[in-house]
């Protein structure tokens, strides 16, 4: 048994797998890569590592687009950006203008960009010492992660973002709410804050009103698409070794499904490093309904094709089937398929409803 505390684990993961170079951000003509890079971290890994990883790569994307700051490399992230109305944080600020205090606490959150910089010049937007209070639901990784980015609420109610050492006093990680079977090891437990000071960067609607807000909607797909990717694998296996017709027919519609859906994410990826400042929600919107639906019916394909023998003696494909159907609501399903379809109605004869070859 691992005995590693698993803050330990997270962070040496995940500088195992960040390039050298660093995890490329999207918007800035590298979008491929970066969902390249998500969906091999899932297709390796499995649904619960590219969860927290993805996180990690997407909080580090606000940081760069928000503050125009970088996380100092021994940092593992979250974003913890649900608001379900028993579980809201509120925010209250600390008195007094931008100084050396605020940037010490710049320094203890990691953020290698932010260092020395007296005033935070270069900032993007106000940078304010707030103190937060109240629960957060919905924390992947708060067990493991150093640091993360939260939406909360000023005084005003107006939506905010803020900064947090997840290990400083005022924080306390708890495993209320979170009783899964699927994606059980994310540990997506509520935090509960108690006059927790924090950083909020940017200003009112900082987190959803700012292209890549829709750019990391978008890189879920691709998470998606790598974790599902070891179910077709499995059958291409099975077809392999035992040449059954129906076995084949399945592989044949898999292999489909996942061609189709690559396309659209390598054509998505390429529209969003085109219009880097466009607002991104129909290309993000179709990409994600596209690709969630071919990875249900891989899903479904694979178990007709691989019984119940594989599935109960197979560690990892059981766990995979534990956790995908868990991790695809990321998407709202209808929800979101409507707002898609209002948006396009909208927009009916422009370039968001554009079907010519």
């Amino acid at each position: 048994m691992d005995c590693t505390p698993p803050e330990n684990r997270i962070a040496s993961l995940f500088a195992a797998l960040s390039p050298r170079e660093g995890i490329p951000l999207p918007g800035r003509g590298q979008t491929l890569a970066r969902w390249q890079l998500l969906s091999a971290v899932a297709a390796t890994h499995g649904a619960v590592v590219i969860k927290l990883f993805e996180a990690h790569a997407d909080a580090l994307a606000i940081l760069a687009e928000v503050a125009h700051a970088t996380a100092a490399a021994d940092t593992t992230w979250a974003i913890w950006a649900a608001e379900p109305p028993d579980a809201r944080v509120g925010m209250t600020a600390m008195p007094g203008e931008p100084d050396e205090a605020q940037c010490r606490l710049a320094l203890q959150a990691g953020m290698a960009g932010m260092a020395g910089m007296a005033g935070m010049a270069g900032m993007a937007g106000p940078l304010t010492p707030v103190r937060l209070h109240g629960r957060k639901a919905w924390c992947s990784g708060a067990a493991a992660v150093s640091h993360a980015l939260l939406t909360c609420r000023d005084e005003a109610g107006s939506a905010r973002l803020a900064l947090i050492d997840a290990r400083a006093p005022g924080v306390t990680v708890t495993g209320d709410g979170w009783h899964a079977v699927g994606m059980r090891d994310t540990g997506s437990g509520d935090v509960l804050l108690d006059d927790c000071a924090a950083l909020c960067i940017g200003g009112p609607g900082a987190y959803i009103d700012r292209p890549g807000f829709w750019h990391g909607g978008a890189g879920i797909a691709a998470c998606w698409y790598g974790a599902v990717t070891p179910l077709a694998r499995a059958v291409r296996d099975t077809v392999q070794r035992h040449q059954n017709p129906h076995a084949a027919a399945h592989l044949g519609a898999i292999d489909g499904e996942l061609r189709a859906a690559a396309a659209l994410l390598r054509e998505t990826a390429a529209w969003i490093d085109a219009h880097p400042a466009a607002d991104a929600f129909v290309p993000a919107m179709r990409v994600r309904a596209v690709v969630e639906a071919a990875a249900r019916r891989v899903m479904h394909r694979a178990g007709n094709v691989l019984g119940a023998g594989p599935l109960c003696r197979d560690q990892r494909l059981a766990q995979l089937y534990a956790d995908l159907p868990v991790f695809l609501r990321q998407s709202h399903a209808e929800r979101d398929q409507a707002a898609l379809g209002a948006r396009l109605a909208d927009d009916a004869g422009g370039p968001a409803f554009e079907h010519a070859l």
